[in-house]
């Protein structure tokens, strides 16, 4: 996916927020970050899409709700890497 429009909707206070926030940071993912908390029409806007908690993020028109790193990368066409399927370090003998 190539440069995909991402909102994050997030809110004071919010743990989940900021691990959303600090993950596409360090994906080097453009985002805009529009906190409810601290802009009402931002809440309303949200509202309007019919979700009423944070972290919301919009990748285009998907939206992931809470801190959900696996569809996140999906959603954004980031290689999901599960340390607990590395092939590479079991031993088959």
């Amino acid at each position: 996916m190539s440069n995909p429009k991402v909102v994050v909707y997030t809110s004071d206070d919010c743990a989940n927020c900021d691990r959303v926030i600090t993950k596409l940071s360090e994906w080097e993912v453009e985002f805009e970050e529009r906190n409810i908390t601290r802009n009402r029409e931002y809440f309303k806007e949200l509202q309007s899409k019919k979700v009423y908690g944070t972290p919301a993020t919009f990748i285009d028109e998907e939206k992931v709700l809470g801190f959900q790193e696996r569809k996140l990368k999906r959603t954004l066409g980031i290689q999901y890497e599960d340390r607990f399927l590395n092939t590479d370090a079991m031993n088959f003998s």
